[in-house]
């Protein structure tokens, strides 16, 4: 079993910044895409951004591009999703995501095999 883990979510202020973290506990991704899905509270799904975990190739959504960053670190199986400049339209669930044995980016999220709990992040205007 593949087990996802989300945290950093919270409640900020626009303009803040927050970082997320995506762990996998005692499982090593050597080959394997990972995104960051949002969901937002009227139910809009958005991939807001994917990598491999092998080369660190990204993709982001056209809406947070220039103010989401994800990384990896394989040696701590984690992937991160640096926020900056947070919007209101940024208040969102946010879930981690795996598909496993992958070597490209995958930008649609039922195309994930794998999903985290998810983590609430709430920005004030």
């Amino acid at each position: 079993q593949v087990q996802l883990v989300e945290a950093g979510g919270g409640f900020e202020q626009a303009g803040d910044s927050l970082r997320l973290l995506c762990t996998t506990p005692g499982r090593t991704f050597g080959n394997a895409a990972m995104g960051w899905i949002r969901q937002t509270p009227g139910n809009h799904s958005e991939l807001v951004a994917s990598i491999t975990m092998s080369t660190g190739n990204n993709i982001y959504a056209d809406s947070v591009k220039g103010r989401l960053t994800v990384s990896r670190d394989n040696t701590k199986n984690t992937m991160y999703l640096q926020m900056n400049n947070l919007k209101s339209e940024d208040t969102a669930t946010y879930s981690c995501a795996a598909k496993i044995g992958v070597g490209g980016l995958i930008s649609r999220p039922g195309w994930y095999d794998y999903w985290g709990q998810g983590t609430q992040v709430t920005v004030s205007s």
